[in-house]
């Protein structure tokens, strides 16, 4: 039975890399081929599925990764990150930086990717953890809870998106019924999270080289007008993009444009040049200075971007050994209401098969027979499929192996902390879509 076997890997797995501390890379890369042979993969094309699971995974986001790691050690190194967060700390206070981590992380996440975001954040989160001598997680958590709820939940990412598109849905209706669901229930779970005791007994160390040691001065410190530019410059060529692109169906120079600019990988790359000249020459500092701060960023992120790669290796085992389509033979016969049907044939497909994305495209091709005479708004079956998708994040999921190398934590903490949160978040947000039905019920009846 696939799920069987699903369960298995990931079993061993775990045991490898807890009881025989394996490297993350080689115990995904081992397993992967494991389940590729118990699959039925034919022998020969194993290598093959393992470079296209790492390829595509990479491709997605080693620009992304490597480009805002190098824009965040730019602006650590500079003081630049410090300004910010001592800023934060000015008008929010310490008791208050949880809440400046979530308002920060939704305000930015709301257009952008998580992993963009995270990168693009993550520094100031460092940094403050060092001014202050917080834990990591105290910090760190609540940006990375609400950061996986706008990707999740909202258009335009790509999975609510393109469920959007499936369930012939209003991608402008279902950002802002997901907004009275995603941001409530996102903040919540981010403030209460760091405050549960099996989180507070974790108190990792900011991963080497991802952030300097230094602490500034103020006077030695880039302006806040600056700091907060250079931060805020791909999450204003992102966004506009994405208005731009909901705004116009035109076909136009302009939209062409636009989408160019507000690509992760250029916006990010333009935000690197710009960062470089504002925190390099233009006070004071040598290029071969900001060039060595670039290189200890991309030394930093190595070993990240192999594991990252290999969880995509085993995620593509996954889906070419057929247990996609089996999930979706399966799940064809349940007879329960679409909203949840969907929410759950989305959760089991996260569970098996880690990437959001492939659980919601997947999950919505098995619904969306259901829905034309269920009466549900189409609105509301995206978001039941999107929420669902955030459950179970496991070590099959390329995102787990970021959360779990960023914030410097074992697999069983990051178990421990990602998957509850998400699965959590998962289950309260059904409860929200169920509400949401109920309410747009009854205000056109």
């Amino acid at each position: 039975m696939p799920l069987v076997v699903v369960g298995i890997s990931v079993l061993v797995l775990l045991l490898l890399m807890t009881k025989l501390r394996l490297n993350g890379f080689v115990a995904l890369l081992l397993v992967a081929v494991g389940v590729a042979l118990v699959q039925g993969i034919p022998v020969q094309e194993i290598p093959d599925v393992l470079s296209e699971g790492i390829g595509g995974q990479i491709g997605d986001t080693m620009l992304t990764i490597g480009l805002g790691a190098m824009v965040g050690r730019v602006m650590g190194d500079s003081g630049a990150a410090q300004r910010i967060a001592t800023r934060l700390l000015a008008v929010c206070g310490p008791r208050w930086v949880q809440v400046a981590m979530v308002l920060t992380a939704m305000l930015i996440g709301v257009t952008m990717f998580y992993e963009v975001a995270f990168v693009i954040i993550v520094p100031v989160a460092f940094t403050l953890v060092r001014v202050t001598g917080a834990n990591l997680l105290w910090v760190g958590l609540p940006m990375s809870i609400a950061l996986s709820t706008m990707h999740s939940f909202l258009p335009p990412h790509p999975g609510p998106t393109a469920v959007a598109a499936a369930f012939d849905a209003s991608a402008g209706r279902t950002l802002f019924y997901g907004l009275f669901v995603a941001v409530p229930l996102g903040a919540l779970i981010a403030l209460v999270w760091p405050r549960l005791p099996f989180v507070r007994a974790m108190n990792p160390s900011v991963p080497r080289g991802l952030v300097g040691d230094r602490v500034f001065e103020d006077e030695e410190m880039p302006g806040t007008g600056w700091s907060l530019a250079v931060a805020l410059l791909p999450v204003v060529l992102i966004a506009g993009a994405a208005v731009t692109d909901m705004a116009t169906a035109a076909d136009t120079p302009l939209t062409h444009l636009a989408a160019f600019l507000g690509s992760a990988p250029v916006a990010l790359l333009l935000t690197l040049l710009v960062s470089v000249w504002a925190f390099g020459p233009r006070v004071g500092r040598s290029l071969a200075d900001v060039a060595a701060s670039c290189r200890g960023a991309a030394q930093a992120m190595a070993m990240i971007l192999l594991v990252i790669g290999a969880g995509g290796a085993f995620k593509q085992v996954l889906v070419d050994g057929g247990i996609s389509g089996y999930i979706e033979d399966v799940t064809r016969a349940w007879d329960v209401s679409p909203i949840v049907l969907a929410w759950l044939v989305a959760a089991v497909l996260r569970v098996a098969l880690g990437s959001a994305t492939v659980a919601v495209v997947t999950a919505s091709g098995v619904v969306l027979p259901l829905l034309a005479g269920s009466g549900v708004h189409p609105e509301v079956m995206v978001l039941a499929v999107s929420c669902g998708s955030i459950a179970f994040s496991h070590v099959n999921d390329p995102g787990f192996w970021m959360f779990k190398e960023y914030f410097n934590l074992s697999v069983l903490d990051a178990i421990k902390a990602r998957t509850t949160y998400t699965t959590v978040l998962a289950v309260l947000g059904l409860g929200g879509v169920l509400v949401m039905e109920r309410v747009l019920d009854t205000l056109t009846a």
